[in-house]
């Protein structure tokens, strides 16, 4: 039988990066997506569509066809109906806008969505303890967090996570069963890149493919177009096309971007701004801009 994990699938590039380690380690997956009222909820179509293409599911021709393919990942999306409405965070619908600049500015503690991680975990750690209970096996719950996340996020630092998971162990019979797995949390969003970068070489997947699935924006982008049809001979109608693009000047984004430059790719995600679509070198030159400021010392 193969490992069992449980992930916390966000759709964004850490998690996504980690469900590919996790099949590169040979783990049968459950991942779990969760929809709390998050103004970039375009990051659950995207996790839907990484898992559709990890499965082997293209469309072509406008046909589904399923390839033969070595890895099925279960997914699921958790509704968490009416939460946003009772949350204080700019991340959620109805919540301020959602601050620009450095990743580790003090103003990004608005994007603090308060007892976040704790809501999940409490979740995928009941599915952990179902899974390891049905199969007679152990279970690991994998999270992506990791070392750039701990000063704005607590709900990211080591000293939560035990105490979280002790009280799970507390009060649940048979959790010795069940363990945590955070392989990028002394690590940063470059350190993840490049696990992926290595994940998809061995797991013969597309990086592209992979990373344009991913959304690590806060502040997602949608442009709407329209192309003109005919039907028939006579009548003229108009087809809107949504299109999401992430933007650049966005906490989130900034470290994303940060992670490709480094890396030495361009990210396969388009990114817009409100002018509309912009080039890879117009997002590189911005964030090399926010990256020099804040290193700047501040008289």
């Amino acid at each position: 039988m193969k490992k069992q994990a449980v992930l916390s699938l966000s759709g964004g590039m850490d998690s996504s990066t980690l469900l590919l380690h996790l099949l590169d380690y040979g783990y049968e997956v459950t991942a779990l997506s969760f929809d709390y009222g998050q103004k970039h909820n375009v990051e659950l179509e995207r996790a839907k569509d990484l898992v559709s293409y990890i499965n082997g599911y293209f469309v072509v021709d406008e046909e589904p066809k399923t390839m033969e393919y070595p890895y099925f990942v279960k997914h699921q999306v958790i509704k968490l109906d009416g939460l946003s409405e009772l949350l204080n965070s700019a991340l959620v619908t109805g919540g301020e806008d959602v601050p620009e600049g450095h990743y580790a500015e003090e103003n990004m503690k608005a994007t603090v969505v308060p007892n976040r991680n704790k809501i999940f975990s409490s979740i995928i750690q009941a599915v952990a303890l179902s899974i390891a209970e049905q199969k007679n096996t152990f279970c690991d719950i994998a999270m992506g967090i990791h070392a750039g996340d701990h000063a704005i996020y607590p709900d990211c630092r080591q000293e939560f996570r035990d105490a979280d998971f002790e009280a799970f162990k507390i009060g649940n019979w048979g959790s010795e069963k069940v363990n945590v797995y955070t392989p990028y949390l002394h690590t940063d969003k470059f350190g993840i890149l490049e696990d992926g970068a290595e994940c998809c070489k061995r797991l013969g997947l597309d990086f592209n493919e992979v990373y344009k699935r991913t959304n690590t924006s806060y502040k997602p982008i949608k442009i709407v177009t329209s192309e003109k049809r005919f039907e028939g001979t006579e009548d003229e109608i108009n087809v809107f096309f949504e299109t999401w693009y992430s933007d650049y000047k966005s906490a989130s984004s900034v470290e994303r971007v940060e992670a490709f430059i480094k890396l030495g790719k361009p990210d396969p995600c388009e990114y817009a701004d409100e002018t509309g679509p912009v080039s890879w070198e117009t997002v590189v030159e911005h964030v090399k801009q926010i990256l020099k400021n804040h290193e700047t010392p501040r008289s």
